[in-house]
Parts: C-alpha cells; sequence; structure tokens
C-alpha cells in the first residue's frame, strides 16, 4: 500500500508539473538565474544586502510592470510609460526644491498629475479611436520632450528631502532587536497567502474543479512559507524590509483583489479575450480601456517617484527604456500576446527575472551592451515558450 501510494504521489506531481509547466517555468527561470548569479559572484548575489539592494532596484519597475499588465491583457500597449514616470519624477524634484513643497504634498500632486497624463491618453484613445500604439508613442516623444524643458535650466536636480529618498532607500521604522517587526510581517503575509489559498481550494472543490490531493497542498504550503521566512529572516539580519517592498506589496494586493474579485477584473479579462463579444454582453468597452490607461498613468507616477527616490535626483535621462522592462516583465510573467489572459502576481516574478539578470551582471561586470542582448534573448525564449505551450494545450 505505502508503495502504491508513493506511486500515486508521483504520479500527481508529474502531472501537476506537465499541466502547469508555464506557470512553474518562470520560478524555475528565477531560481536557476539567482543559483547561477551566486555561484558566479562567490556567494554575493544572496547576500541580505544585494537582495535589498536588488528588491531596490526592481519597484519602480514592478509598479509599471502591473499597470502594463492591465494594458496588455486587453490587447493594448503604453510606450509613454517610461518618460512618463521620468516627467513625474522631475516635477517631484522640482516642487520640493524650486517651491519648497514637502514630499507629503508634492507625491499627491505628481499622483494626480500621472492620473491626468492617463486621462487624456485614453481620452485620445477612447473618444478618436486613435491606435494605443500611435498615442501612446506620440506620448513618448511629448514626456520626453517636457522632462528635457523642465530641467533644461537646472540639471540634475539633487533631492535633500530625507522622507522622500527614503522610500527606495529606508526600511521600515523598527527599533526591536533583529528585526522582529520585519519577521512579524512576514508570518502575517504567509497566515494571509494560506487564507487566499485554502478558500481558492474550498471554492473549487465546491463547484467539482479538480484540485491537489491534500498532502501536495500541504507540501505547497509548506514550500511557501520556507521561501517567504527565508527571505524574510535574511533582510531581517540587514536592515530589515524596505519601504519599496511595502509600497509594491500594497500596489499588487489591490490590484490582485481588483482583477479576481471586482466585476471590473471580470471586464476586463473579458475585454482581452473578445472586445465585441464583452460589448454585446453588456460591457462598457471603452470605459475598461479609459480606466486602464488612467491607472497606467498614475501608476507610471509612483514609478517616477521611486525611480527619483531610489537616484535621490531628477535626471534629463529617466525614463529611457523603462517600458521595455515593464512589457518584458508582463510577458515573461505569462500575460498572452493575445491579450485576456494575464496574473499580476506573476508579472512581480518575471519583474524579478529581469532585474536579477541586471543585478547579477552588474556585479560580474558585464558591459551593458552584452546586458541588453542577454535580456532580449531571455524575453524572446520566454515569450516562444509561453506561446508553444498555450497552443500545445489547445
Amino acid at each position: 500500500m505505502g508503495e502504491e501510494k508513493k506511486v500515486g504521489l508521483g504520479r500527481e506531481i508529474g502531472g501537476i508539473l506537465k499541466s502547469n509547466i508555464r506557470g512553474y517555468m518562470m520560478y524555475i527561470a528565477l531560481l536557476v538565474i539567482m543559483l547561477f548569479f551566486n555561484i558566479r559572484t562567490g556567494g554575493l548575489f544572496l547576500t541580505a544586502g544585494n537582495i535589498t539592494n536588488l528588491i531596490n532596484q526592481a519597484g519602480y519597475v514592478a509598479v509599471l510592470a502591473i499597470g502594463m499588465t492591465i494594458v496588455l491583457i486587453i490587447v493594448q500597449i503604453d510606450l509613454s510609460v517610461g518618460f512618463v514616470a521620468g516627467f513625474c519624477g522631475a516635477i517631484a524634484a522640482i516642487l520640493m526644491t524650486q517651491h519648497g513643497w514637502s514630499e507629503w504634498l508634492a507625491i499627491p500632486a505628481v499622483m494626480l498629475l500621472g492620473l491626468l497624463i492617463g486621462t487624456y491618453q485614453g481620452f485620445i484613445i477612447t473618444k478618436f479611436n486613435v491606435p494605443a500604439f500611435v498615442t501612446t508613442l506620440a506620448g513618448m516623444f511629448i514626456f520626453r520632450g517636457l522632462l528635457s524643458l523642465s530641467l533644461q535650466k537646472t540639471g540634475t536636480i539633487v533631492i535633500p528631502n530625507k522622507g522622500f529618498n527614503a522610500l527606495s532607500n529606508g526600511t521600515i521604522p523598527d527599533p526591536t532587536e533583529n528585526h522582529l517587526i520585519t519577521i512579524l510581517i512576514g508570518v502575517i503575509g504567509i497566515v494571509l497567502v494560506f487564507i487566499s489559498l485554502i478558500k481558492a481550494r474550498k471554492n473549487k472543490q465546491k463547484y467539482n474543479f479538480k484540485v491537489p490531493s491534500l498532502p501536495i497542498f500541504i507540501a505547497e504550503l509548506v514550500f511557501i512559507a520556507a521561501v517567504v521566512m527565508a527571505i524574510v529572516c535574511l533582510l531581517a539580519s540587514y536592515n530589515g524590509l524596505p519601504w519599496t517592498a511595502v509600497i509594491v506589496g500594497v500596489i499588487l494586493i489591490i490590484y490582485n483583489y481588483m482583477l479576481n474579485k471586482t466585476k471590473l477584473g471580470r471586464y476586463i479579462y473579458g475585454v482581452g479575450g473578445n472586445a465585441q463579444a464583452a460589448e454585446l454582453s453588456g460591457v462598457n468597452v471603452k470605459k475598461v480601456k479609459m480606466f486602464a490607461f488612467m491607472s497606467m498613468g498614475l501608476l507610471a507616477s509612483i514609478a517616477g517617484i521611486l525611480f527619483t527616490s531610489r537616484l535621490q535626483s531628477a535626471t534629463p535621462t529617466a525614463g529611457t527604456a523603462f517600458e521595455m522592462d515593464a512589457i518584458a516583465s508582463a510577458y515573461i510573467g505569462g500575460t498572452a500576446v493575445s491579450g485576456g489572459i494575464g496574473k499580476v502576481t506573476n508579472t512581480i516574478i518575471g519583474t524579478l527575472v529581469i532585474m536579477s539578470l541586471t543585478n547579477g551582471m552588474n556585479l560580474m561586470g558585464v558591459d551593458i551592451s552584452y546586458q541588453y542582448v542577454v535580456k532580449g534573448i531571455i524575453f524572446i525564449i520566454a515569450v516562444a515558450f509561453d506561446v508553444r505551450s498555450r497552443v500545445a494545450s489547445k
């Protein structure tokens, strides 16, 4: 009986891996990349200091990629996000250094600016039926020009505001020894994930959907807990949980809930799957598109704030190729090229893949030219694999 049980579990594990190869591949790729760079850098990559640095580096890309996932799901594109982020970051710097605004006034003002930019682009796309590619390509030129104009007289603006700079360089206040608050946050996060997964399992069972056996499900929970606690303890051994992780985490939770638990989320997937069918069923497709671009503008402004905070300055080159990293992160995270499919949680893994490549190659001293080549190769392999696996599963 024991042998039969082992064989049964083995077959089940094999079946799960085979049927979910698309979902697992990005995790496998991330693990391989991290282990490779850790070996090549003599253990430097997986140190607490570098993981903290990686989180802070990836923050602005993760925020952009979450917004880009929504846009790509509805089969649209936004090429302007990089320079929208750079322009918003420059405006934040100007408000704080030249007009004496505190960061707590400048940040909401810049977020409002990003929302207005997204509204403007969404209006052009939905009202005048100008393709998103053309509208946002024009936006790329416009906001690149506005970024240059805003910094034309001053050049790079160094930001002295400590609160602002702490957003992408600081950690949550933790007066306890060994950063126990960071560990507590990790434990709370694990509990919330467990509750979510258990509820999802029960809902599937309720409607007679196939679910993994209990031993496999428990093993999955244990694995998730082990990974999260390993990262949390690593961060706690250094300076604690970065503010960047908190900001990205809050945005991720909001957007994940919106996509999976709300009527708007169902509309987004419906429009991405078949816009005409969605419209015939009563969905206001133009409003869904407008939301996607307004959301993207808002998140681009937050990304600009995080990037400017990271550099502690606003520069005329900020925003260059940001949109490429965001698009690559979404597609590597499994967002379908044909639209209608995508998860913001998986997009974060895609972001970590892209930024781990950048971070690891920087540690190894790889020339920037080769870095672009490597990232391009990884990107095309990931998308080709995703397309082939989707075709094979039909």
